[in-house]
């Protein structure tokens, strides 16, 4: 099966990203973050202009003030990055095999042992209150930020506003423009303290701005919902919350790798068998890919080892093994992949063809057996 790069993506890509504003057309204001992509950068766009223009109506009819709105728009601008990732995110795919060789790789199994071990004690007192198994609630803010390493620094305004104008999930994205000036409008963030994903997903556990009002919870007692804050307390006790309200059943586990299990995601790959809390993991993401990634994970945090079936050889013939090989061998030859995970991406794809071009080969970029033969 391939896995098709969601709408809010699977918490494991695309986050991290810089965030910019501007004050008037061509303009950049001065508490802009240096080091942007350009094409995250704010850019003159009368019709994005109209458009905001009419949509302040829109807004003041749904009981967002003058003074929310003056806020939320000031230094503001049309993102056309957010209109590229937003148009070119299903055509991205990985198999199960490679979407868990990224969500439970051994630095974020380490990192979420690590931050299991800093926050127990939030952690713990979660699983009481909620009812969800504290290593859940870490490996989804593993799955999502990185465990808060990568929160995303895009305007949260700038970026829903961009996309509702772009109109192609126009009244999807006005939702939850409007539900971001709720949250400005409520007091639990100032607007250019807003920031998340290109898509609008926020903080450290990436809720979009509908799924924050429905369920963010104040863990702290500080009279704001902050999932922002480098303290993540308020930001896990609101994932905590999105299961429990979602159905998650206290003391029952996701499921497990059973070779008799129904659900093969990848054919010739594990299997494994789910219950009821396995659909609860898919409210907040709905993918068995995610859903599985988020359960393994949690596991792996727990101590628990990979898992025991193999996944079959590659539409190319290379097992996850040759094809980590394949990127050590390029790397010393001074053909740099990036790593060496089994996970073919633009990096070893630059690399091949590098090499292939080296050598006289036709450039192709696609591994094989016969390209890792040569490197022997």
């Amino acid at each position: 099966m391939q896995i098709n790069r969601r709408f809010f993506g699977l918490g494991l890509m695309g986050l991290g990203l810089a965030a910019c504003s501007r004050g008037v057309p061509g303009s950049v204001s001065t508490n802009t973050p240096a080091g942007l992509p350009d094409d995250l950068r704010p850019v003159p766009n009368a019709a994005y202009d109209a458009w905001v223009a009419s949509f302040r109506g829109r807004a003041a009819a749904q009981g967002i003030s003058q003074n929310t709105l003056e806020a939320a728009f000031r230094g503001t601008g049309y993102l056309p990055g957010v209109v590229t990732r937003d148009r070119n995110q299903t055509e991205f795919s990985r198999t199960l095999e490679d979407y868990l060789s990224i969500a439970t790789s051994d630095e974020r199994v380490q990192k979420g042992r690590a931050a299991f071990a800093r926050h127990r004690g939030t952690l713990n007192a979660l699983e009481d209150r909620y009812g969800v198994d504290a290593r859940i609630i870490t490996a989804i803010w593993g799955l999502e930020s990185f465990y808060g390493e990568r929160r995303g620094q895009v305007p949260v305004i700038s970026a829903t506003s961009t996309l509702a104008f772009d109109g192609r999930r126009g009244r999807f994205f006005e939702q939850q423009l409007i539900a971001a000036l709720r949250i400005l409008q409520n007091g639990d963030i100032p607007a250019s303290q807003m920031t998340g994903s290109w898509a609008g997903a926020m903080g450290h556990t990436q809720f979009i701005p509908t799924s924050y009002l429905q369920f963010a919870v104040d863990y702290t007692g500080d009279g704001r919902r902050d999932i922002w804050s480098d303290d993540p307390s308020d930001a896990l006790a609101s994932a905590a919350a999105y299961l429990q309200r979602n159905g998650w059943t206290r003391g029952l586990g996701w499921g497990s790798e059973s070779p008799n299990g129904s659900l093969q995601p990848q054919p010739g790959g594990p299997r494994f068998a789910t219950t009821s809390n396995f659909r609860v993991i898919k409210r907040y993401n709905n993918s068995d890919a995610y859903a599985i990634g988020v359960g393994h994970l949690a596991d792996r945090i727990g101590g628990a080892g990979p898992l025991r079936a193999s996944f079959p050889p590659d539409a190319n013939g290379l097992t996850k093994a040759d094809r980590i090989t394949l990127q050590q061998r390029l790397s010393a030859r001074g053909f740099d992949t990036q790593g060496a995970d089994g996970v073919i991406g633009s990096n070893t794809e630059a690399a091949i063809r590098a090499y292939q071009s080296s050598r006289g080969l036709p450039v192709t970029g696609t591994p094989s057996q016969a390209l890792l033969q040569s490197l022997r």
